[in-house]
């Protein structure tokens, strides 16, 4: 039989975390397999850094817009706006497939057929990191969630620890994969290593767990720098005192600074996948992780693990290494080998199967109700 036709894909993002890179890298992938993306980008807009790496992507169209994201505060009025913007764009340029990087545009009436990618949720970032009973004013997101993953013909998460939580918090347990994110290793290598240590991400996200970092710096031989944004989108300010700052670096000054970091620690307190890590660990970093089954499935054996919440633990760990060259270096070898794993291409041939699937099912699937228009 032959294939269905796969020309161009309509994906959404945000340029507020790990997505915007994840979005960028497989539609560079995608690319260079003769396949078209739009990317539809929503919330705080692109920075102009970030706009010129997109622009290198030939491949690539740029669509952006300032809608609320579904994980912000009253995001209602926007989201449904939202929809109406991204039907506007599959009608302009009829992709073959939707990709949604979300969930509450997974129950758009779309005419392509949709997939929905759980890269996280508020939900299960609450537990991990405040743990009790979710605040009644998430309800309403937790059921544009339950409805996106219902609608999508197809969902996928970066790995199956975290497709399990998502199993299991909403109930879906067909047509559902997962394809681990992936990074080009041209863009990430090895340089002169330096006695510093690094940790990158959304400083401000308290699943990334800095204050943890902050408390030990004092205690270290080697100081601990810091990558990223520490301030929130709703303007909440992350404090440090014992941290070197780098702020928000762009992909080249990243790649830069990871090449000569020695150690990347990140003590999160829930990550689904862990891109940052992905490219530490490229760049030649020995890895320091905390005991998460997400990242145990990554990483066993080619990272060191510490439990939550035991600063002493952490502390002894990383000054343990920075007096131990020896440890470091075998564990900068499984690192770097374990990551050769997560490649753009083996990212993107995950997805074009998937794609095609998606088709297969949409076009062999028996006549159904269409979808609800926007309410």
């Amino acid at each position: 039989m032959t294939p269905p036709q796969l020309r161009r894909i309509l994906m959404t993002a945000d340029a507020v975390g790990g997505v915007w890179s994840y979005a960028l890298t497989l539609a560079a992938a995608l690319g260079c397999r003769g396949i078209e993306t739009v990317l539809a980008v929503m919330g705080p807009r692109p920075s102009s850094a970030q706009r010129r790496h997109a622009a290198e992507i030939q491949s690539l169209t740029l669509v952006e817009s300032d809608f609320r994201l579904e994980w912000m505060n009253d995001p209602g009025r926007d989201l449904h706006r939202a929809g109406v913007w991204l039907l506007s764009l599959e009608s302009r340029y009829a992709p073959d497939v939707i990709h949604i990087n979300g969930y509450a545009h997974g129950a758009v009436p779309w005419n392509a057929p949709c997939l929905v990618v759980a890269h996280s949720c508020i939900p299960s970032w609450w537990a991990a990191v405040r743990g009790g009973t979710l605040p009644t004013h998430w309800n309403d997101y937790a059921v544009r969630v339950r409805r996106g993953l219902a609608a999508a013909g197809l969902v996928i998460a970066p790995t199956a620890a975290f497709l399990a939580e998502i199993v299991q918090r909403y109930g879906r347990r067909h047509s559902v994969r997962v394809i681990p994110n992936g990074c080009a290793p041209s863009l990430f290598a090895p340089g002169i290593k330096q006695p510093f240590i690094l940790a990158a991400g959304r400083l401000w996200d308290e699943a990334k767990n800095v204050p943890a970092l902050d408390r030990i710096a004092s205690r270290l031989s080697w100081p601990i720098y810091v990558a990223g944004d520490d301030a929130s989108p709703d303007g909440r300010i992350i404090a440090c005192s014992n941290l070197d700052r780098l702020g928000v670096l762009s992909r080249d000054d990243l790649a830069a600074v990871m090449g000569h970091a020695t150690i990347f620690v990140a003590p999160a307190r829930y990550e689904p996948f862990g891109l940052a890590i992905l490219e530490a660990a490229l760049s030649g970093c020995a890895l320091v992780l905390s005991d998460l089954p997400t990242l145990r499935e990554l990483w066993d054996d080619a990272a060191i693990f510490t439990e939550l919440d035991d600063d002493d633990a952490l502390a002894e760990t990383l000054e343990s290494l920075c007096r131990d060259p020896n440890q470091v270096g075998i564990l900068r070898r499984r690192a770097q080998e374990r990551a050769r794993r997560f490649t753009a291409e083996r990212m993107a041939e995950g997805y074009i199967t998937a794609y095609r699937d998606l088709q297969m099912m949409a076009n062999h699937a028996a006549p159904l109700l269409r979808a609800p228009a926007l309410p």
